[in-house]
């Protein structure tokens, strides 16, 4: 193997015109007579390697090599705008490492499902890479911010004696031949934290058992939580805000590119700055029974329905342009093309065939229901930016949230909503403070106020305002990606249905 420096393939803008040596995977291969182009990548980026007839025993090696075999190639590297990631190397060396046995993830196109089943092989395909570089961008901008801020990190238990939200969706565990629960929140734990160190955070994974098959659920998913003492419901929304605002900017500033090979449009993106609409419930159950909210949602039915029929058209058109091309390349690219545009045609068909129902629904909903999932988006769909909706029934919240002084059917809590129909990505509240309400709103949920003893007396020893909001990872990423499902948004996601791999 020729001597030359080890780098990395992001690091190639600083060694053009001198020989290094790359280690990677073989993501692809094609021949052109005497020339072999391998495209590889090594985690960091892509580059094309070409291989000459002229070095035949590097030639041959390349020949050899199947896609995902991993290897180490030397050669001289230049800048080419046409190639990807913009740099090329001549290859003068090449080193195999391991040959891939036949790879289950071909070029062609798969179903969701079998690329589901083989997540631990698919996150090295580049849409999977782009959506897990911009969860740790987003990961980090959240953990500045509050770093940043002077709030200090709490690690909440996961094992938890009851629950955190709704009794029905516990996952329970045998713990020592007690029943413990799985944590649906960090955030009673974290009140006890910020009684001592003001302002804290917490960040883990959380779980719930709802069995829920819908584009918006996982069963296992993070979620940042802050919680701040001293604080009422127009500190935790002003917070809120604040934090959504430096995500979304963070993220512009680092994949604009990486966005855009998702197909994200950037302009909702460039919306995302303060002030955010403000609404309370009320409001909301005013606009789903509106007459213009009904002229709009027809509106937008009539343009689907046309958008579905043109995309059908296209459907056509690439059927007949595959029975037409003669060359393997071409087929490849036309049915790649056919399974994506037969998946968005799917999603928009259900989509379609249940809106009359979701707008039956919002002219008819009744002051008291929660916001549904169909209700949110509704709601959302109205806005260019994200929403906060506040002062919800009491009966349809969690029994920590102070009751409104101003008005005993709500409470004092706060839901953020993503625009373009994304829904609910933070949900918030000031907290109750006295220990006595605090008391009789456990019992009208139905749980034993002797398994909160702890948490009721964080309101008898120094009880003050606090509040805070939990913030779903993976909701929010699908949002800033534009992605259909949350399934994308998580390494490996927990599904009702999906335990495996």
């Amino acid at each position: 193997m020729t001597e030359s420096p080890h780098v990395i393939i992001a690091d190639l803008s600083d060694h053009v015109d001198s020989t290094v040596t790359l280690e990677g995977w073989l993501q692809g291969k094609r021949s052109g007579g005497k020339v072999i182009f391998l495209h590889l990548r090594d985690g960091t980026g892509e580059c094309q390697c070409v291989v000459e007839a002229g070095a035949p025993t590097v030639f041959e090696a390349a020949g050899t090599l199947t896609q995902e075999s991993s290897l180490r190639i030397s050669g001289a590297i230049r800048a080419d705008d046409r190639a990807p990631g913009g740099f090329e190397m001549s290859v003068t060396a090449l080193e195999v490492v391991h040959i891939a046995e036949e790879y289950p993830i071909a070029r062609k196109a798969h179903g969701v499902d079998f690329l589901m089943s083989h997540r631990h092989l698919w996150l090295r395909s580049r849409r999977p890479g782009q959506i897990l570089r911009i969860r740790h961008t987003m990961i980090k901008a959240c953990r500045d911010f509050f770093d940043d801020r002077g709030f200090t990190l709490i690690d909440t238990p996961i094992l938890t004696p009851g629950a955190g939200e709704d009794t029905q969706t516990l996952f329970p565990v045998d713990y020592f031949g007690e029943e413990a629960f799985l944590a649906q929140t960090g955030q009673l734990y974290l009140e006890s934290a910020c009684m001592a160190l003001r302002k804290v955070y917490c960040f883990g994974p959380t779980f719930r058992a709802e069995k829920s098959k819908t584009r918006r659920h996982l069963t296992e998913f993070w979620m940042l939580e802050p919680e701040i003492a001293f604080a009422e419901l127009d500190d935790v929304v002003d917070l809120a805000e604040d934090m959504m605002c430096h995500i979304v900017a963070r993220v512009l500033e680092r994949h604009r590119a990486d966005l855009e090979n998702l197909g994200r449009e950037l302009a909702p993106l460039e919306k995302v700055t303060a002030p955010f609409p403000r609404i309370t419930y009320s409001d909301a159950v005013d606009q789903l029974r509106s007459p213009e909210t009904l002229i709009f949602l027809e509106e937008e039915l009539v343009r689907d329905r046309a958008r579905l029929a043109q995309w059908m058209a296209e459907l056509k058109t690439l059927e007949q342009q595959l029975e037409e091309a003669r060359k393997p390349w071409q087929q490849e690219k036309i049915r790649a093309q056919m399974s994506d545009l037969t998946e968005v045609i799917g999603d928009l068909e259900r989509d379609v065939e249940n809106r009359p129902q979701h707008i039956q629904l919002a002219q008819s909903f009744e002051w008291g229901k929660d916001l549904g999932g169909s209700d949110e988006t509704i709601i959302s769909r109205q806005y260019e930016r994200p929403v906060f909706v506040t002062d919800y029934p009491r009966e349809a919240k969690a029994f920590y949230m102070k009751v409104s002084p101003h008005d005993s059917r709500v409470v004092r809590n706060v839901d953020l909503l993503a625009p373009e129909g994304y829904g609910e990505i933070i949900g918030g509240s000031q907290r109750e403070d006295d220990a006595d309400m605090l008391e009789e709103r456990i019992k009208a949920f139905g749980l034993d106020p002797a398994d909160y003893g702890w948490y009721i007396d964080l309101r008898r020893y120094g009880s003050v305002p606090h509040g805070g909001f939990g913030l779903g990872i993976e909701r929010t990423l699908s949002w800033i990606c534009g992605l259909k499902h949350v399934r994308e948004t998580i390494p490996f996601p927990r599904l009702m249905g999906r335990m495996y791999p």
